[in-house]
């Protein structure tokens, strides 16, 4: 494997493949690899049931877009609809990589989707999280406290898997 001089692909056999975005910190990228790897085993063990496969595929596309590996690419500047769906893609890939019970800090998100640069882009993953809330895919909380609005929410919030997730 190699990468392309402008480091924005990496060559495998002689195919050219998008790279991650090198500006995720380490720790969420082994992360969401994980997942990534843990999303493409399932696929395969989906065998020929449609639902599973399409389940599964549904992991992978959200790792790879949290990784920056689809979507608009990571070097360009991202219109608001492809940041939205980034933010929900990393979203889910973090939340199912860490497991049932678990929960994600919004600066998690914001890290994967805007590092270095990060701090500016807390309102608006809260707000991308509010309405996953609102569509019951994730649950919003203050220590054991559900809130409804998490930009005027009190203290460090969380993400957690709602009443509507799929985690497969």
């Amino acid at each position: 494997m190699s990468r392309t001089d402008d480091g924005r692909y990496i060559i495998v056999d002689g195919r050219r493949w998008r790279a991650s975005d090198p500006t995720i910190p380490q720790s969420f990228e082994r992360e969401l690899v994980a997942e990534l790897m843990a999303a493409r085993r399932a696929v395969r063990a989906a065998g020929g049931d449609a639902a599973a496969t399409q389940a599964a595929r549904k992991r992978v596309g959200d790792a790879k877009v949290a990784l920056g590996e689809r979507g608009e690419p990571w070097w360009e500047e991202a219109s608001d609809e492809a940041l939205d769906g980034r933010i929900r893609a990393a979203t889910r890939a973090l939340l199912r990589a860490r497991g049932s019970g678990k929960s994600v800090c919004p600066s998690d998100v914001a890290r994967i989707v805007a590092s270095p640069d990060w701090r500016p882009l807390m309102d608006r993953v809260r707000a991308v999280g509010a309405a996953m809330a609102a569509d019951g895919e994730i649950v919003i909380s203050v220590g054991d406290q559900s809130v409804v609005d998490p930009i005027s929410a009190g203290g460090p919030i969380r993400f957690r898997a709602g009443p509507d997730w799929d985690a497969d």
